[in-house]
């Protein structure tokens, strides 16, 4: 019996040896990662809503993996030339902060983009989502939204609108917005958001679709007005504001997205480190403060959880594309 014992003890013994041996030898095959600074790529100018989002998880996430995060800010194209670089990398150290246009509509819109949405990119995290905010000038005709409205449709294509750019929901938001109200403006596209209301503030545009924070800044600083969140009701992020329905456009309801991807060349053990980084960092008091700030409302989601928006999206933006012919506006 006591020599049965031993033996049990002694291969027991040996098994945790083998174990904690095996496991040293994973541990050392393993490489450190990140081994150098880490990029976030912005298809969107400095200050623009997708460039904040970015340079607010850069420092957390710097710390979490010690090593500096950067942002660089590739503008043009809607975005797609910001996506079109991070498809193509293959550094393991660059991601993408994108919209939804980025990883949605962007081929549907152009066949010949040089990436595709949903074959070169790994789904990292939903950051935030967000309505937008139809804005007027402040010496817009009309005391109330449905006297605006109406002053809209006398105009026909006389006005004009502004989007950052051709696919983005602020230019996809318009059109289906035109559709509903027999509005006929003219669209101007520009580099970003704050550029639009610049615009708009200077004469040169007669209405556009803001994101909150942008938008709300406007009012408050007596340059801007606003009409309503393109919502179904109303959005906490800007709860003063009707929704469509509440204006008179019912059927009503989209949502601006920033979300983080990595190119399809990264190892899936990254992204899945990345995700799980990002999400916290997103949830963490300090930071879903600082997003909602800007304008978001934070969702942090996994990458399956991206996954899901992405090909839900591509479905609805692709029915209102083919729809509208928005491809041609």
């Amino acid at each position: 019996m006591r020599r049965q014992w031993i033996k049990l003890t002694l291969i027991s013994i040996a098994a945790s040896t083998f174990t904690l041996c095996a496991s040293a030898q994973n541990t050392l095959k393993t490489p450190a990662w990140p081994t150098k600074t880490l990029r976030i790529v912005v298809g969107f100018p400095g200050g623009s809503s997708p460039d904040l989002t970015a340079r607010t998880l850069a420092d957390p996430l710097s710390k979490a993996l010690g090593q500096p995060v950067i942002v660089e800010n590739k503008v043009g194209a809607g975005g797609n030339i910001a996506a079109d670089y991070v498809a193509k990398a293959t550094d393991n150290h660059t991601l993408g902060l994108m919209i939804n246009g980025n990883l949605t509509t962007a081929k549907l819109l152009n066949p010949k983009l040089p990436y595709d949405p949903l074959k070169d990119f790994q789904p990292v995290s939903l950051v935030g989502v967000s309505p937008l905010v139809l804005m007027v000038p402040k010496s817009a005709p009309g005391a109330n939204a449905q006297d605006f409205l109406a002053a809209a449709k006398q105009a026909g294509d006389r006005w004009s609108y502004g989007s950052p750019g051709v696919g983005t929901i602020g230019h996809i938001g318009m059109e289906l917005f035109k559709s509903k109200t027999a509005t006929q403006p003219v669209h101007v596209p520009y580099p970003g958001y704050a550029q639009v209301a610049t615009a708009m503030i200077g004469g040169q545009l007669q209405l556009s679709m803001l994101p909150p924070a942008l938008a709300m800044a406007q009012v408050k600083g007596d340059k801007l007005r606003a009409i309503g969140v393109t919502s179904s009701g109303r959005s906490a992020l800007a709860p003063e504001l009707p929704s469509m329905a509440e204006v008179g456009v019912p059927n009503f309801n989209l949502e601006i997205w920033n979300a983080v991807a990595a190119p399809k060349s990264m190892p899936p053990a990254l992204v899945a480190k990345l995700a799980a980084l990002i999400s916290d960092i997103a949830r963490s008091p300090d930071v879903r403060q600082k997003l909602f700030a800007q304008g978001w409302q934070v969702v942090g989601s996994s990458p399956e959880g991206l996954d899901k928006r992405i090909q839900s999206d591509t479905l609805q933006f692709g029915g209102i594309i083919k729809t509208l012919g928005v491809a041609n506006q």
